[in-house]
């Protein structure tokens, strides 16, 4: 049988993670106070099933959702759609270190998590997004600059509670490598 690029598993991985980030993000949504830029819940089941499905269901999970929430608004807004997909690619790039399926996820491998989705967050949210809202919408830089800034913030800060505890209670669940023993 021919290696696959991606698992069955991973792609019943996209389906449901996108479905959780478009309810997350199209119904759970709390305006921040900056104009177009929400408390966004989805960034954390996002961030988990990226750190334990990899860069790839992260990349389509992000694009998926984000075009699905989009869509439902009327207009698809292709600099957020892209750094959302962005932000999934890159916050999956360490998925092996967080060892989230093999219920390895201690202190350290959660700094690791955190650490890489802050810098992932920054990346996605301070420059692909409104990089891209001035070349693609033609919108002012400061607006945009300003967006990214609260986006990375919250986003960051909703990942560190939220999604260190869905990847520490999913960790949990599962079975550590050599801790069974025959009897």
């Amino acid at each position: 049988m021919a290696n696959r690029v991606i698992s069955v598993r991973t792609v019943v991985a996209v389906g449901i993670g996108a479905a959780l980030l478009f309810v997350l993000m199209r119904f759970v949504a709390v305006p921040s106070g900056v104009p177009n830029t929400n408390l966004n819940l989805g960034i954390a089941v996002l961030t988990v099933f990226a750190a334990i499905f990899g860069p790839v269901a992260g990349l389509l999970i992000g694009f998926i959702g984000h075009i699905l929430v989009d869509l439902t608004w009327g207009a698809v807004w292709w600099s957020w759609v892209i750094a959302d997909g962005a932000y999934g690619l890159l916050a999956g790039l360490f998925w092996k270190l967080y060892r989230i399926e093999e219920g390895g996820f201690t202190v350290k491998t959660a700094v690791i998590f955190n650490l890489s989705q802050i810098l992932s967050n920054a990346a996605a949210w301070v420059v692909v997004a409104p990089v891209l809202d001035v070349l693609i919408h033609k919108e002012p830089a400061n607006k945009v600059f300003l967006q990214g800034l609260v986006a990375a913030g919250l986003n960051s800060a909703v990942v560190l509670i939220l999604g260190t505890l869905l990847a520490l209670g999913y960790s949990r669940t599962r079975v550590k490598a050599g801790s069974l023993r025959a009897e």
